[in-house]
């Protein structure tokens, strides 16, 4: 069952039972009130006829005690069922002085009889209320002593309106009640529509986003609880997608990095294995033997850098690293050594400036890092002359900033974001002649993370590259703190 009829249901049962529970107390409430109000006026002409009687047969007694009775009830009957009763007086031994008649050809006599049979001295008056017959009756009965014994006084009371008007009221409001739940549950209904339209909505439009419809977003802006599901399901669409688009870019990494890692074997291994071949299979003269077993060596120290760098990289985030406080000073050092070679012999002019401070991190990671990054930038020289390297490192207010700035031919601004990727090269004949593989900036790019540092890029065509690392100072590894 759908939630709008759920709640249609539901509405219509509230308002069947809401309105019944009313009517039913509303309708014993006045049924109460007309039945209590018929019995306090039966009680009170029932002590007026034993007033009237008391009175009239004491003023009459001495005339004899059928006089008096007779005479009594002449005289006060009219006044007594002028009201629509009727009254009947009984003697002790069940004889009917007055109103016999009336009660056998009603068939009240036995009604009448336990009645009286039920008094005695210490309750001398009672009233019941009997269905006989069809109809409804009020019947009272009061106990008075004459000068020959014990005399009952009754009346007779006709109810049979009052339960009549109960049952047409109740047959009225059913059918009111009916027309009421006709009405209303067609308004419920409308309502239950309305109240579920924007979640309808919401199960059409998860319907295409699941079709592949991805751009598609709730326009809901209400306030109230749906507003908020709609504004929550277009942020949970955004999560999504973005996760998705995610693992489509992680996908068609892995796809490039298999494709660029197998085109990096193949080349150097097809060169190996025709230059083996030719050994093996043709007389060649040492020169051209001595130019087979340099390229095959060449290939082989390449493939021996490749492999290393790969196993660098696959085990980076799976070994435990040694995060050690490393001072700027002995950074600089120890990359002026190794560089100053290099600079010289592609006629570089190189220099390198750091601030004096202290990092928390792996001293041959980040050597790698820097190694790396002043290595692109030697092989993006393309100059005769004028050739510079900078690299600079500041203490900023809660980093220190590594900068390494070149004046090579710089990278397209489209390619800036995807050079960190493995086996991605801008140039890639050029980077190959350079004997590069396109893992190096991947390297730095995880060392960095691994540091918890900053990577920014600034390249212009034709004009060089600034690269720029920012670690913080504030950070320290929770394994690293017991050693410093």
């Amino acid at each position: 069952m759908k939630f709008a009829d759920k709640l249609f249901l539901s509405m219509t049962v509230l308002l069947a039972l809401m309105f019944a529970l009313f009517g039913i107390w509303m309708l014993a409430s006045d049924f109460s009130y007309l039945l209590n109000k018929e019995i306090e006026q039966g009680n009170d002409e029932s002590r007026m006829f034993q007033f009237l009687f008391e009175m009239g047969y004491q003023s009459t007694e001495e005339y004899g005690e059928d006089y008096a009775i007779n005479r009594t009830l002449n005289s006060i009957t009219g006044s007594v069922e002028r009201e629509g009763s009727h009254v009947f007086v009984a003697l002790q031994d069940g004889t009917y002085v007055y109103g016999g008649e009336y009660l056998n050809q009603m068939q009240f006599v036995e009604e009448v009889g336990g009645l009286t049979r039920a008094l005695g001295h210490t309750d001398n008056y009672g009233y019941s209320i009997r269905q006989i017959g069809g109809g409804y009756y009020m019947f009272t009965v009061a106990m008075t002593e004459i000068a020959t014994g014990d005399i009952y006084l009754g009346t007779c009371r006709d109810l049979t309106n009052i339960y009549n008007n109960r049952q047409n009221l109740l047959y009225r409001y059913r059918i009111a009640l009916i027309c009421l739940l006709f009405v209303g549950g067609i308004f419920a209904f409308m309502l239950s529509r309305y109240i579920t339209k924007p979640i309808r909505r919401l199960d059409m439009l998860a319907g295409r986003i699941a079709d592949g419809d991805y751009n598609l977003r709730s326009h809901n802006k209400s306030y109230d609880e749906i507003g908020e599901l709609a504004r929550n399901f277009n942020r949970m669409a955004d999560q999504l997608v973005e996760q998705m688009q995610k693992k489509m870019l992680e996908a068609k990494q892995k796809e490039d990095f298999t494709a660029a890692f197998a085109h990096e074997l193949k080349t150097p291994l097809t060169s190996i294995i025709g230059y083996a071949d030719m050994l093996n299979s043709m007389k060649l003269t040492d020169e051209e033997a001595h130019d087979a077993y340099f390229y095959i060596y060449n290939q082989g120290k390449r493939l021996e850098s490749l492999s290393h760098k790969l196993l660098e990289l696959v085990s980076m985030d799976k070994t435990a690293l040694a995060y050690r406080p490393i001072s700027t000073k002995a950074l600089e050092e120890n990359i002026r050594i190794t560089m100053r070679p290099v600079w010289r012999q592609r006629g570089i002019r190189g220099k390198v400036e750091l601030e004096r401070s202290t990092l928390y991190g792996d001293g041959e990671l980040l050597l790698s890092l820097f190694y790396n990054l002043l290595d692109n930038a030697v092989k993006a020289m393309d100059k005769e002359e004028s050739c510079f390297i900078l690299m600079k490192g500041v203490v900023l207010s809660d980093c220190y900033e590594f900068k390494v700035v070149d004046n090579g031919r710089g990278i397209p601004k489209e390619e800036i974001s995807r050079i960190t990727e493995a086996f991605y090269m801008v140039d890639k004949s050029r980077s190959r002649k350079e004997g590069g593989a396109g893992i190096g900036m991947a390297l730095c790019q995880k060392i960095i993370q691994l540091h918890k540092g900053v990577l920014q890029i600034d390249s212009k065509l034709g004009e060089g590259t600034v690269i720029k690392v920012a670690f913080p100072l504030k950070w320290m590894p929770e394994d690293s703190r017991a050693d410093t």
